[in-house]
Parts: C-alpha cells; structure tokens; sequence
C-alpha cells in the first residue's frame, strides 16, 4: 500500500494502528485520490503571518549559512502544515536574495537544512533551479517547491499554483 501523504487524523486511528480505510485496489484508489485533493486543499490555503515572517528571515544570516536559523524557519513549516508529511513533498524554499547586487537568490533546501544565497548565474541545487525566475520577477514574497509544482507564496499569504 502506498505511503500516506497526509498524517492519519484521531477519527482515523484506533489503539495507535491506522484503520484500514479501503479494501480492494479500486477503493484505494478512490481513497488516494481523495487524499490528494484534501492535500492540495490544504496546500492552497492561505500562508499565516508567523510562517510568512519566519520565510522571510532567510536572509537575516547573512552570508554565512545559519544553523539554528533553518532550524527556526524549518519548525515553522511544520508548525503550517503538521498534518503533512512534508519531507517527502517538499523540496525547497527560493526567494530573491537582497544580500547585495551579485546575490540573485537565496533557498532552504528541506532535506539538508540548509540555507545558501546565490549569485547570478550560479545554478541552484536539488531541483530548486525551476522556482528561480519566478522568485526574481514574479512578485511573489517566495516559493515553495514541492516534487510535483511550484507554489508561489504573495506577500498578503495567498498561494498560486504553478504546474
């Protein structure tokens, strides 16, 4: 059976074993479906100010990667979404970078929290290169890039989805 995306509710779980919710390959289906349009629901709402102001904290390190920043900035994301599994969705953040002229874009990448500024013409890592023109000229505060879209995040919390 495919690996849950959203984390199972208390409804859903009984003595701390998931109920088994389908029982034939056709209502699994029936019932993945159903998990990802509760997912993208979910992953469309809008961004609240606590999570908007720890993304945008990002540049606050400086040069230098911070630890303890993306350690902040990392609990945040799961503080937005903690019924997510979002490791295995979510690849990265890319914002414009405004740590001087040669800086293009900063990004947190999710998995090796981390958080690196780069220069123009610099190619950014782990798949995050797609998110980069859209963070520069696009007009949106950042963008989160998951493993099947972009996400772009308006300074007013709303999200686009981009495919």
């Amino acid at each position: 059976m495919p690996k849950p995306l959203l984390k199972p509710s208390q409804t859903e779980t009984q003595g701390g074993s998931m109920l088994s919710l389908t029982q034939n390959s056709a209502s699994a289906k029936v019932s993945t479906q159903e998990d990802k349009m509760k997912l993208d629901r979910l992953l469309r709402k809008q961004r609240s100010e606590s999570y908007m102001n720890a993304i945008r904290h990002l540049d606050a390190g400086g040069h230098t990667c911070n630890s303890q920043l993306a350690k902040e900035i990392l609990d945040a994301i799961r503080d937005e979404f903690p019924e997510v599994e979002l490791p295995d969705l979510l690849i990265g953040i890319v914002s414009k970078c405004y740590l001087g002229e040669n800086y293009e874009v900063h990004t947190l990448d999710i998995n090796g929290n981390i958080i690196e500024h780069f220069r123009q013409g610099q190619k950014l890592k782990c798949g995050l290169e797609k998110a980069r023109s859209i963070a520069i000229h696009g007009g949106y505060e950042f963008i989160e890039v998951y493993i099947d879209c972009l996400r772009a995040v308006s300074s007013n919390g709303s999200v686009s989805v981009i495919r």
